[in-house]
């Protein structure tokens, strides 16, 4: 990631390096090692694998693309340039630093763009390491996948964010050349490469100024970067809240004059303003965010903040973990960027800045985890995240479900993880459910609990591997016949965020394949009123021996067998122990590696299935036991198919071949007319 609006980096940070990488994307200084002793002479080198495909794929780029490569140019200037301010400010022999802006200069005679900044500049090996290899994390993953993209829809707005953003450069130019001077340093230097795989470092003759100057030599259908025409709109559109003056030489015309919105009251920043700077901050081109989030506090602490969420969560596209997006400044000047401390990892895909008074210039890294002032910053801002999501939920339901779809399952994450907030947490987390007449998970635990009947004590689930096989699950059976509502776990994830909350609102999350239900007592049923019939008084009779078959045949399968009260028409179905993980946490797990305890299982049998009543009639007769087994086996068996397991397949097959076999025997041949 770059260093962002009016920020300078913290202590601990090398301010050094500058064009085309951040703070943390310098690798190991074996090329600078292995070329120290050769300093005075031209030195060729090979790129980094990596950087040869990113310049394959950047000078095949698409034209409406290009703009980028002047905002990421101007990105790394105003990073030099932050980077030059906390040097000043902590160096006492660099406090008279000159002015620190940024000159673009177009040649159009010359068919070349000059965009020059008086930051920190580079040395040699700085050099050498920043403009010849990659180490920011994720920029593999990045050219993976944007390698695999076709052409025309491959997103290079997402550049910046892995450390390369230099390279874009070579979307708009045959050739380019750095010249730069380390403010550590009397002598300067020039990068130089055509994009071809190889570079060219050698030192300059006579003096240059501290800082880095880019020489663009602009491909024949990149002339109109030439212009100042297209320079003011491309500064306009992407770069108006870079902290430094951007002058438009050689008349110095300064093109940028945003002022800091965080700090501005929050009705006098328009919609365009804020998704602007929320451009700035993500480098995600012309794209708006879901929502965003400005808070201004003034007591206990002060401090101003701009949070942003994306429309879309790049992790569920393939993408690395995201970093944390969120910057601290201590009035105005950045002490840390992409700051931990300031939300959850839960809340890592938020952007934006917080900035406070309160918070000394010097404050180091460390002492950040022990500030109390950055504890009730993080505090403050973790409540209004929560209201402002609250207030999407009650306000706009449309934003608020299209959150829940990309980042639904980060805040899962942190009802999981986070015991302090978990209350409210649970109260954000949405599910499909038995009401809904599809998979969209927009049911909240509270909207369930309004809905439920008088005297339900028990808030009910199930889980299973997709929303189809939930639905077969036998176990929703007398959920439908007393129409009780079943929250539908479509997630991984959700079978442990149910094991995290445990309760809501005083009730108890129980799951429907649970050994022990305490469902709300129904209204009388007047079916159950009715005389019995003979043929049923004696299918009763016979229910006990067909359980007692089951068991012979079963064995230690299953804890036990026993008559069901929860199915109306399958003959059975498997439940749980009492304490014992779910099905699907069982599979969830085995998934995972994880060493799941064998966990005893309880075959339910439907009295009133048309199957196990003819069951009951055929035990009058003892030369059907046998049968009654083979079909006790293969009922167990059916419900484990049901739950998404399969049996042994060989025993399986071996027995409904036998059924088959016996079926196909009792059929005759003959022709009745």
């Amino acid at each position: 990631m770059v260093w962002y609006v009016g920020c300078i980096p913290g202590p601990g940070v090398n301010p050094s390096n500058v064009v085309g990488t951040s703070a943390g994307d310098v690798t190991s200084r074996g090329i600078a090692d292995m070329t120290a002793e050769h300093t005075q002479e031209r030195q060729e080198f090979a790129f980094q694998a990596e950087i040869k495909q990113l310049l394959h794929l950047l000078s095949h780029s698409l034209y409406q693309s290009r703009d980028i490569a002047l905002r990421e140019l101007i990105s790394n200037a105003s990073d030099a340039l932050d980077k030059m301010r906390f040097v000043a400010l902590t160096d006492e022999s660099q406090r008279e630093a000159g002015p620190l802006e940024i000159v673009i200069e177009p040649r159009a005679a010359e068919n070349q763009l000059v965009i020059r900044d008086s930051g920190v500049g580079m040395t040699r090996d700085e050099l050498v390491t920043n403009l010849g290899t990659i180490a920011h994390s994720g920029s593999g993953e990045f050219l993976k996948n944007l390698s695999s993209e076709s052409k025309d829809k491959a997103d290079l707005s997402l550049i910046g964010q892995f450390g390369v953003g230099f390279y874009s450069a070579f979307m708009i130019a045959d050739k380019v050349e750095v010249r730069t001077r380390s403010y550590r340093e009397e002598k300067g230097w020039e990068w130089e490469s055509e994009g071809t795989g190889r570079f060219t470092v050698e030192p300059v003759e006579g003096p240059l100024p501290r800082g880095a100057e880019i020489v663009l030599h602009l491909k024949d259908d990149a002339k109109d970067f030439a212009t100042p025409e297209r320079i003011k709109e491309i500064v306009k559109r992407y770069s108006s809240f870079v902290p430094h003056p951007i002058k438009l030489g050689p008349g110095d015309e300064v093109i940028n004059d945003q002022k800091p919105i965080w700090v501005e009251p929050k009705r006098q920043v328009t919609d365009e303003q804020y998704q602007r700077f929320y451009q700035h901050l993500s480098h995600h081109g012309d794209e708006k965010p879901l929502w965003h989030l400005h808070v201004s506090v003034d007591s206990p602490i002060q401090f101003h903040a701009v949070l942003f969420c994306p429309p879309t969560n790049l992790e569920r596209f393939g993408f690395p973990r995201l970093e944390h997006g969120v910057s601290l400044c201590a009035k105005r000047v950045l002490v840390q960027n992409d700051c931990r401390e300031l939300l959850p990892d839960y809340l890592r895909f938020l952007f934006g800045l917080v900035d406070s008074e309160d918070l000394p210039l010097n404050v180091s890294r460390e002492t950040l985890q022990d500030n109390s002032v950055i504890r009730r910053i993080r505090a403050s801002l973790l409540k209004s995240v929560f209201d402002r999501l609250d207030q999407l939920a009650k306000d706009q339901p449309e934003v608020f479900q299209t959150f829940v779809d990309q980042f639904g399952v980060l805040i899962k994450e942190g009802a999981i993880v986070d015991p302090i907030n978990r209350e409210r947490l649970s109260k954000l987390i949405r599910f499909a459910s038995s009401h809904n007449t599809d998979a969209t998970l927009n049911v909240s635990l509270d909207d369930y609990l309004a809905r439920a009947p008088e005297g339900q004590k028990r808030i009910y689930f199930l889980g299973g591997p997709d929303l189809a096989a939930i639905k077969k699950n036998p176990n929703l059976e007398i959920f439908r016949k007393r129409n009780l509502e079943v929250l539908y776990l479509i997630e991984p994830i959700d079978e442990f965020v149910m094991n995290a909350l445990g309760t809501h609102a005083g009730k108890l999350l129980t799951s429907i394949d649970s050994d022990d239900l305490e469902l709300p007592e129904a209204a009388a049923d007047a079916e159950s009123d009715k005389p019995k019939e003979a043929d049923e008084k004696k299918a009763e009779a016979g229910f006990a021996r067909v359980l007692e078959l089951f068991r012979q045949a079963i064995g230690d399968r299953v804890r036990e067998v026993r008559e069901s009260h929860r199915l109306t028409d399958s003959p059975c179905c498997l439940v749980n122990s009492d304490g014992g993980f779910t099905m699907q946490m069982q599979r969830i797990l085995k998934m995972a590696n994880k060493d799941v305890p064998e966990m005893s299982r309880i075959l339910e049998v439907n009295p009133a299935s048309p199957l196990i009543r003819r069951l009951c009639n055929l035990t009058a007769n003892t030369d059907h036991d046998a049968f009654i087994k083979q079909c006790g086996l293969q009922l167990w068996s059916n419900a484990l198919i049901l739950e998404g397991v399969t049996p042994d397949a060989e025993e399986l097959v071996g027995r409904i071949q036998g059924f088959m076999d016996e079926a196909a025997d009792k059929r005759s041949p003959l022709i009745l007319s």
